[in-house]
């Protein structure tokens, strides 16, 4: 820790993380970002296959970085038997074991929670698949890609004459690793805090973390056979939010969906005759008269550059901003006020410019402490000092290619 630092707040909290990609991975560096100790297993001589994806920096994926942040990365052939071993003494000095593969993997192995449960029964045990452990599809493989599409996400995603269409990220990964980290925590605490001293296992599905943001979807065909469509930059039955071009050719998003907002903006927009109208006080109202407002809205920004219809509608009180970059991202005075970036080192002085994570914590902040080390660089550590084995047996484990 750097001196001076507050102490984290998971300072403490040992993980064993058996997984690889995006969902498991995410969880455990939020984890370690706010101070437990993550020891990352990786199967030898490849790694992570997250340490090649996209853009490459000296050989490895400047995504690496990110998400090895504050781990303890070592090698373990988990296929061989020794390597099975090896997993169940580390799990005996964990508090949580933390895994996304397939289900029934593990258990092939010895390796299941049931498996684990005997080793260690106070074992917090995370389990990320595409479709849960149990149920009729948990044996398909799992990508978030198809789970976003099973999760309801993907219906609802473009314009209402077009094919659904994804976001340009790996979004249901990213919800199932922050769904496992709070299924973490709260096991922790059941745990530890209220003092019952018992393990569970936590089973996240990436569809079911997909279908979590669903908002009232089920209700509301269940009750008025309502099946939410495709609206394009609009939100259904919330009237107006969306994207509106400008006469500079710049999109921008305007929020005006309450009440009080809508009559703001329309004033300010010069149409008293609209904030005055009475089908659209409210916004069930409103909601019924979607594209005539959208049309006057979009009118209006067509006759002004952006940079003049977000300072109009700002100084109205209505909430308006632009569509960021990355390369507007790093721009940004409010990024740069509030820490969202870190320059880091990564030898040598090759400096690179790394996210900071969220959230912000007044008493126990996280923060970086490495970022992603070299494939195996903690095995002596790990494996000398947390499991005792001594230098000639762990180059008799690396000759074998257990390690």
């Amino acid at each position: 820790m750097t001196p001076g630092k507050s102490v984290k707040p998971l300072e403490g909290l040992k993980v064993l993380e058996m997984g690889q990609l995006l969902a498991g991975p995410f969880a455990s560096v939020m984890l370690a970002w706010f101070g437990a100790e993550v020891i990352k297993i990786e199967p030898p001589g490849i790694g992570d296959p997250l340490r090649t994806w996209r853009g490459m920096h000296k050989g490895t994926a400047l995504w690496w970085y990110i998400l090895g942040r504050n781990k303890k990365c070592v090698t373990v052939n988990l296929r061989a038997p020794q390597g099975q071993e090896i997993v169940r003494e580390l799990t005996k000095k964990v508090d949580v074991v933390l895994e996304n593969f397939k289900p029934g993997t593990l258990e092939k192995w010895g390796l299941g929670y049931e498996d684990l449960k005997k080793i260690n029964s106070k074992i917090i045990m995370a389990r990320i698949s595409g479709w849960g452990q149990d149920g009729p599809y948990s044996h398909k493989p799992g990508f978030a890609s198809v789970a976003e599409g099973v999760g309801g996400f993907r219906f609802v995603n473009g314009y209402p004459d077009r094919p659904p269409v994804r976001p340009n990220l790996s979004l249901g990964d990213s919800l199932a690793g922050l769904h496992a980290a709070l299924g973490i925590l709260m096991a922790v605490y059941h745990r530890d805090v209220k003092g019952t001293g018992q393990g569970q296992m936590i089973d996240v599905a990436i569809y079911e973390a997909v279908y979590n943001m669903m908002e009232g979807m089920v209700p509301e065909y269940d009750k008025g056979g309502v099946i939410r469509q495709r609206e394009g930059t609009r939100l259904s039955g919330i009237v107006p939010t969306g994207t509106y071009p400008c006469q500079d050719g710049i999109d921008i998003i305007i929020g005006g969906n309450s009440d009080s907002l809508f009559k703001r903006m329309m004033l300010a927009m010069n149409r008293p005759d609209m904030a005055a109208d009475p089908r659209f006080e409210h916004n069930n109202d409103r909601a019924q008269h979607a594209d005539e407002i959208d049309a006057a809205m979009t009118a209006w920004t067509r006759q002004h550059p952006s940079k003049e219809v977000v300072r109009i509608l700002e100084e109205a009180g209505v909430p308006v901003g632009p569509i960021y970059s990355v390369a507007d991202m790093l721009r940004d005075p409010h990024f740069q006020a509030r820490g969202l970036f870190e320059d880091v080192d990564l030898g040598g002085g090759d400096m690179v410019k790394l996210p900071a994570l969220v959230p912000k914590m007044s008493e126990t902040p996280g923060g970086m402490d490495w970022v992603g080390p070299q494939l195996g660089a903690h095995n002596k550590e790990v494996f000398g000092g947390m499991l005792g084995y001594s230098d000639e047996q762990l180059k008799k484990l690396t000759e074998e290619g257990v390690i």
